[in-house]
């Protein structure tokens, strides 16, 4: 006799599973603790078999039933319900894996086992998160062209134009990794190109004349900052690395006789090791900072922790107090005021003014060649480019 609801609600437990069929293979087993649970029993390949359908009342009778029809409906195309639900259920563990929000997960943590800067992770997380209302759960190889173009259109209504440039990069990087993994087939951010509006390009404020550099060191030697600030300034313009690099910068990573920084691979951009001459100004300038900071960590550590270092807009804010505005001058363009004008000097070769400044070149065999063969004249290159500002300094007293 078929199931009913009713039937069903009436049914109390024994001492032992009793079993209630509806017709089909559908078994309603009642269990001793009062669970009632659902089961297929069929043959196949000459054995016999059995289906889970879930527990009543979560599974109803017309589910069960239902349940039961596809189970038979597979028999009759000579298929295997028990391994087309292993399969289902293994598909679908895979779906789960192969969301956008894993695959990203996925790709910052090979990123960071590469050995890319914090800093550099973080602001790709940020990224990836302005993406994940839209993208989170969905299969990676689901996702289209138009799905991406919701989050940046989103970014692009704020006004945030680069960011969201930035945005569709990161999520192509994200694509390109399930490419290389066999996630995904191809890569729908390509066909977007061209669909936000382009940033306007900003370059970094820089003094590239001698004229103007010249009056932004007579600034910084009269500064009345911290000694930590002032000293950092020299320091960035006269060896002109990046801001990051030196304002982090330990005192295990100088080697004053020698007269040469050597950057670590995990805080230099480019994450190799970079070594830079010192010319002999660079030097007693360090030399007198280690009077004050030689028994820290750090060679400029922040006022409120001598643990941490000066923060990021500690140089760009002295400049605003010397009086030079976000358009004339930052910490970071001291890198292309001295690009420029070792470049205009036509003392140098091109190669080793890029070579002092980590440019990356070409291949590894030509970054190698860098390093190598143009050290002797980057160390005269400093010494000149040290001349030049004490120069500067002394046309002020002259």
């Amino acid at each position: 006799m078929p199931l009913t609801d009713t039937r069903i609600r009436a049914l109390k437990p024994g001492e032992r599973p009793t079993k209630h069929g509806d017709g089909g293979g559908l078994l309603l087993v009642v269990n001793p603790n009062g669970s009632k649970l659902w089961r297929m029993v069929y043959r196949y390949g000459g054995k016999q078999k059995q289906l889970s359908f879930g527990a009543w009342p979560d599974v109803s009778l017309a589910q069960a039933r239902a349940q039961r029809d596809s189970a038979r409906k597979l028999l009759a195309e000579d298929s295997d319900p028990s391994q087309k639900k292993k399969l289902d259920k293994i598909a679908k563990a895979e779906a789960a894996t192969n969301t956008f929000a894993a695959l990203a997960e996925e790709f910052l943590q090979k990123n960071s086992r590469e050995g890319k800067s914090e800093a550099t992770l973080s602001k790709k997380r940020w990224l990836i998160g302005l993406a994940l209302k839209d993208l989170q759960t969905k299969p990676i190889g689901e996702i289209n062209a138009a799905d991406i173009l919701v989050p940046l259109r989103r970014v692009e209504a704020l006004g945030n134009y680069e960011t969201a440039r930035r945005l569709r990069a990161v999520i192509s990087q994200v694509f390109r990794y399930g490419i290389a993994t066999a996630r995904v087939s191809n890569d729908p951010t390509f066909g977007l190109r061209g669909a936000i509006i382009a940033p306007k390009v900003t370059h970094r404020a820089a003094l590239t004349d001698w004229v103007s550099f010249t009056k932004l060191i007579r600034s910084i030697w009269t500064y009345s900052g911290s000694i930590e600030t002032r000293t950092a300034m020299k320091l960035m313009a006269l060896l002109y690395p990046r801001p990051g690099e030196l304002r982090q910068a330990e005192w295990t990573e100088f080697d004053l006789d020698k007269a040469t920084w050597t950057i670590p691979e995990e805080r230099a951009k480019m994450r190799r090791v970079h070594r830079k001459p010192l010319p002999p100004m660079a030097i007693a300038i360090l030399r007198e900072q280690q009077r004050h900071t030689g028994n820290l960590r750090l060679v400029f550590p922040s006022s409120t922790s001598l643990e941490r270092p000066i923060s990021e807009n500690t140089m760009n804010l002295a400049l605003r107090r010397m009086g030079f505005e976000k358009h004339e001058a930052t910490s970071h363009g001291f890198r292309a005021t001295a690009s420029t004008l070792l470049n205009e000097s036509g003392l140098w070769n091109a190669d080793a003014v890029e070579a002092e400044l980590a440019h990356v070149s070409g291949n590894e065999v030509r970054r190698a060649y860098h390093r190598a063969a143009y050290w002797e004249e980057r160390i005269r290159m400093a010494v000149w480019w040290a001349e030049r500002i004490g120069e500067g300094l002394g046309e002020e007293n002259s």
